[in-house]
């Protein structure tokens, strides 16, 4: 599978991870909100559609045998199995964003954090997590929809996913939801001042600002 560098895209991959009840995709509307060039990558999905889910804005619904032959053809930069059902990213889709000086944000797992660093330098990773286990479960009930039984499982799968927090650079905790937001614009907002990208960026720039 092709690997994305920055000496080919001079935008950066904003990685975000927290378990299931975390809060992970009301921040990051938040944050595609308050900030701009950047975007989120709508990932593949194999799970039926909710109600309320739109084809194309939530997930692209696609079925098994699509799914493997996307895999077959390496259309994926990542792609897992979460809570029974697959999930993958178009690694065309990201690179398209990315070569245009775009910021991207994938939703995903630490499955495919996992995949996603180790096929792209452009990464920054970050892991968002409750302010307690009570809370999780508290958040998780309140949902309402999933019995006892599958609660339990999601607790279970939870703890699983925050054991790998430590694989992550940065950490923030969703104990108060303003805070949080601000939080993670720090990082987009630090990431995107490293020189790396400043030069890739402005390079023009550069040239002039240093030309006798």
């Amino acid at each position: 599978m092709s690997e994305i560098h920055s000496s080919t895209a001079t935008g950066y991959l904003f990685v975000v991870s927290a378990p299931s009840g975390g809060g992970k995709t009301t921040l990051v509307h938040a944050l595609l909100n308050a900030t701009e060039g950047l975007d989120v990558s709508v990932s593949h999905t194999t799970r039926p559609r909710r109600a309320d889910e739109r084809d194309g804005i939530d997930y692209h619904f696609v079925n098994d045998a699509k799914f493997d032959a996307m895999i077959a053809g390496g259309e994926f930069l990542e792609h897992a199995v979460v809570f029974d059902h697959r999930y993958g990213t178009s690694r065309d889709r990201v690179f398209e964003h990315l070569q245009n000086g775009r910021d991207v944000v994938l939703d995903i797992d630490w499955q495919g954090a996992r995949m996603v660093r180790e096929r792209s330098d452009n990464t920054v990773s970050i892991f968002i997590l409750p302010p307690s286990v009570k809370e999780l479960e508290r958040r998780l009930t309140d949902r309402g929809g999933d019995s006892a039984e599958v609660i339990v499982r999601r607790m279970r799968d939870a703890v699983n996913e925050m054991s790998h927090y430590h694989e992550y650079d940065y950490l923030v905790f969703n104990d108060d939801f303003d805070r949080a937001v601000v939080a993670l614009g720090n990082v987009v907002g630090a990431a995107r001042q490293r020189r790396a990208i400043q030069q890739a960026r402005h390079a023009d720039i550069l040239t002039q600002l240093v030309a006798t």
